[in-house]
């Protein structure tokens, strides 16, 4: 009887170690599947050719994503809205954003600026009248097609009548086209490259550009602690002549030959 006991005794504590490895080696199993998970970062872009693309070819794509590698990091970009992409990065339904001016933080203040910059955007406007001069109080009094989320042109134009607010490019460009606006607000890279690769002729960009602002790679404050790496990826990145290397490749064809 008492050899019974012993022998049930014993394999108890067989099973029961059993059952604690595995559960061991299951929370072990999650955790490194989610620690593997938190490297993987999903980031926000409403860009254009030649900076985004599906290919994710463009400068922005190419750099972010070389700087993402560099820090030991997996970046996954999601095309949306440039409205609806700040509010998913602000709540934290998104990590971030892949390009943002430096003042988005006033308004989001769940996001985080990576403080290097990842390139700059120069604001234009486009227009059937070439001789309009490349200043914002020529614009004024002319009915002006804008695309909703760009804070920047949101703000100069506070109080203004003749604005029409679009969701994309399409939507712009073709007003223009129609007439239904005088001047298209957008940007001078991705507007040259919107104009040849849809063979769209009698539309001119108005120069100088309105503003010259640095963007920067923006992340939701859950990931605080990647961002210190990022800059430091970005500055090695244009140490090394990686970065432009990049600008030569991808911007260099619409821009006015200037390396910055």
């Amino acid at each position: 009887m008492n050899c019974r006991h012993r022998d049930l005794s014993y394999r108890l504590r067989i099973e029961c170690g059993r059952a604690l490895l595995a559960a061991l080696a299951l929370m072990l199993y999650f955790s490194i599947s989610l620690a593997a998970e938190s490297r993987v970062l999903v980031l926000n872009e409403a860009n254009a050719s030649p900076y985004s693309n599906t290919e994710r070819t463009g400068f922005f794509d190419v750099i972010a994503i070389e700087a993402f590698r560099r820090a030991r990091l997996e970046l996954r970009l999601v095309k949306l809205p440039a409205e609806r992409a700040l509010l998913l990065s602000n709540s934290g339904l998104a990590d971030g954003e892949l390009n943002r001016l430096s003042s988005i933080e006033a308004l989001y203040p769940n996001l985080i600026r990576v403080p290097e910059k990842l390139g700059e955007w120069h604001f234009a406007a486009f227009s059937k009248d070439a001789s309009i001069p490349g200043r914002f109080e020529a614009i004024d009094g002319r009915t002006v097609g804008v695309i909703r989320g760009w804070k920047i042109y949101e703000r100069e134009l506070a109080g203004s009548k003749d604005v029409i607010k679009v969701d994309d490019p399409d939507q712009l460009f073709r007003l223009l086209q129609l007439d239904r606006i005088d001047v298209a607000l957008y940007e001078l890279h991705m507007g040259r490259a919107y104009l040849k690769e849809h063979a769209i002729n009698g539309v001119r960009v108005i120069e100088p550009p309105l503003f010259i602002r640095e963007t920067f790679i923006y992340l939701h404050q859950n990931h605080a602690g990647q961002v210190s790496a990022l800059a430091s990826a970005l500055r090695a990145m244009k140490r090394d002549g990686y970065y432009q290397r990049a600008y030569r490749e991808k911007l260099l064809p619409y821009s006015d030959g200037s390396l910055r």
